[in-house]
């Protein structure tokens, strides 16, 4: 069956065999045969859903400690607010509530606009998990018979799609009617519910007890109920560190550079200023952290990012963000003015820096500039890497210019610094300022030498070209030279990157001598056409084989798109119409769906005649 999405056909079908290919009460051998075949591999034991983990209790750990850091964060600067207002600082009174209340309610009007688009057709689902059920078991027979009942079973499909959504924050089953359409007081409720709370300015904190939930429910069901779980709990937490990431940077980055010229410019410090400014350096540090690791664990062609590695990036972002941010609260308590201007400056060029990088985000033009715009803001903090490749080049150009713009805005403080401030204390800010960037930058070398998920990047060495023998379905025999580039990832199978540009094609250049015609064959070799990409791992990983052996039964929902590469999101959890096929069949069917895009479902031959077509 077929739906469509952003103009992407997107084909789903049932791997799992009919249970019976004849008439009711005639049983054949061949059924026979395939209903003992799923029997024995139902009788097997599973290792869990596709790329998926088991949740662990560190994980709900891990949620609950991003609970309390968005509660310390957002209570610590309502609080400081508040004293402000006693104190009759009415100023920064306003500057500080304006950095809390605009970043929140621009997160809160994303988040509850996914909340209706994920729920709005709930209501509207006459009878489409059956329907789906049925578009679902009919795909399964009908992608090798007839053209005409393969288009019955993709608009069959298609129908159920676009008449329910599955949302990740639904009514529990049991507030269903026997019709399979959730009860209108439940709808209701849900409505009111979600409202009040995002009014409230809490729609995170609901994602996260929700998150929790699905947790719970996926460890107490065991293996057998697990997949119902699984995609919605990895849809929910990407949910949450999008919008986590982005009001981290609209409001606690602004918010931690605006205590620290407070702090500076006055020449004392509150104890709630250093809590608020502590809170808001933990909370850009926690995120970018969390971000890294639930974008890895919703990819199952990357290995799992380990706890004592977001701890390592956790202290890593703590230390050269605090660095930035102070240097940043130093030049902004002499040159107020002049630091508008670099600050609007250093995010024009990084975001054209950005753009010009061709980065692969977002289903559209203009929405992959508006997030070039983003991660430009991102860009003015800290480092953050939005394209699949060898980062060490643009981590190195970025960390330079970041280490001079530190140097250049604390000596600017520091020749043309107030009388009220002393030699020793402005001494004493210069170094914190340079042993934060170098302890920083320590945290990041241990990341990267000792617990990178993909091994030690820093010490592998580019990889040559290796000739493999391919004998394809009719018996030829053809060479393919794959590249090794260890660094990119980690895979147990060859990759496609990307379909070549043009194909070969043989040129006429008369009678050559046996010697050259040797010379062009040997430099042909060499050359090393990029068309496949071999990605050695550690055969003996027991995660990325976890990961990579996944059942094979199920539905497979075949999306007509390349797959996006790392370190982008998959197309399945930023357009939110493929999220709604995928928990609707994860409702409907037995097992947990598997996802396929065009260049996983293409072979060598496959890819040349797909570039022959285009």
């Amino acid at each position: 069956m077929a739906a469509k999405s952003d103009g992407a056909a997107v084909a789903v079908e049932d791997d799992n065999p009919p249970r019976s290919l004849s008439e009711p009460g005639q049983a054949t051998p061949a059924a026979s045969a395939t209903s003992n075949a799923a029997a024995a591999a139902t009788a097997r034991p599973r290792r869990g859903p596709p790329g998926g983990l088991a949740y662990t209790l560190l994980d709900c750990c891990w949620v609950l400690c991003a609970l309390l850091v968005f509660f310390s964060d957002g209570a610590t600067d309502l609080w400081l607010a508040a004293d402000y207002y006693l104190r009759d600082d009415y100023w920064w009174f306003g500057l500080t509530l304006v950095f809390v209340v605009v970043p929140s309610a621009v997160v809160q009007v994303l988040s509850f606009r996914w909340f209706v688009y994920d729920y709005s057709e709930l209501s509207g689902a006459d009878g489409a998990a059956g329907a789906a059920g049925e578009a679902t078991s009919d795909a399964a027979s009908g992608t090798k018979d007839s053209d005409q009942r393969g288009a019955g079973a993709a608009a069959a499909a298609a129908n159920a799609t676009n008449a329910t959504a599955v949302p990740a924050s639904s009514c529990p089953s049991a507030a269903t009617e026997r019709g399979g359409r959730p009860r209108r007081c439940c709808t209701v409720c849900m409505w009111v519910f979600q409202t009040v709370l995002h009014a409230l300015q809490l729609g995170q904190v609901w994602r996260y007890i929700h998150a929790l939930y699905l947790g719970a429910q996926s460890r107490w069901h065991g293996d057998n109920s697990h997949h119902r779980f699984h995609w919605r709990l990895m849809f929910e937490s990407a949910d949450i560190t999008m919008l986590r990431l982005l009001e981290a940077f609209l409001k606690s980055a602004p918010q931690l550079v605006l205590q620290l010229s407070i702090m500076i410019h006055g020449n004392a410090v509150l104890p709630l200023q250093g809590l608020s400014a502590s809170a808001s350096l933990v909370s850009l540090a926690w995120m970018i952290a969390s971000y890294q690791k639930v974008l890895r664990d919703s990819r199952d062609d990357k290995l799992p990012m380990s706890y004592k590695a977001v701890i390592a990036q956790i202290l890593w972002h703590l230390f050269t963000i605090g660095a930035r941010t102070v240097a940043f609260a130093l030049f902004a308590s002499v040159f107020q003015l002049y630091f508008g201007i670099f600050i609007v400056s250093h995010w024009c060029i990084m975001t054209f820096w950005i753009i010009q990088g061709e980065t692969d985000f977002c289903m559209s033009k203009w929405e992959e500039i508006i997030y070039n715009m983003v991660v430009g803001i991102i860009y003015i903090f800290c480092w953050f890497n939005v394209k699949e490749g060898p980062s060490r080049i643009r981590m190195t150009v970025y960390y330079t210019v970041t280490l001079a713009e530190n140097v250049a805005l604390t000596a600017a403080w520091y020749t043309y610094r107030g009388p009220h401030t002393s030699d020793s204390y402005a001494l004493v800010v210069v170094c914190l300022v340079a042993c934060s960037f170098a302890l920083g930058t320590f945290f990041m070398l241990v990341y990267y030498c000792w617990l990178h998920p993909d091994g030690p990047v820093l010490g592998t060495n580019w990889g040559g070209c290796v000739d493999e023998g391919i004998v394809s379905a009719s018996g030829v025999v053809g060479v393919i030279d794959a590249c090794l580039t260890p660094s990119q990832g980690s895979q147990t199978d060859m990759v496609i990157t990307s379909p070549p540009r043009t194909l070969p094609r043989t040129k006429d250049t008369g009678d050559m001598v046996p010697g050259e015609q040797e010379r062009d064959r040997e430099r042909d070799r060499d050359s090393c056409l990029p068309v496949f990409q071999v990605r050695p791992s550690p055969l003996s990983s027991p995660a990325l084989l976890h990961r990579t052996s996944s059942s094979q039964e199920g539905p497979v929902i075949r999306i007509d798109l390349p797959r996006k590469r790392y370190p982008a999101w998959d197309a399945h959890f930023i357009d939110r119409r493929l999220r709604k096929t995928i928990l609707l069949l994860e409702t409907t069917s037995a097992s947990s769906p598997r996802i396929q895009y065009r260049s996983s479902m293409m072979g060598s031959k496959e890819v040349l005649e797909y570039e022959t077509t285009v």
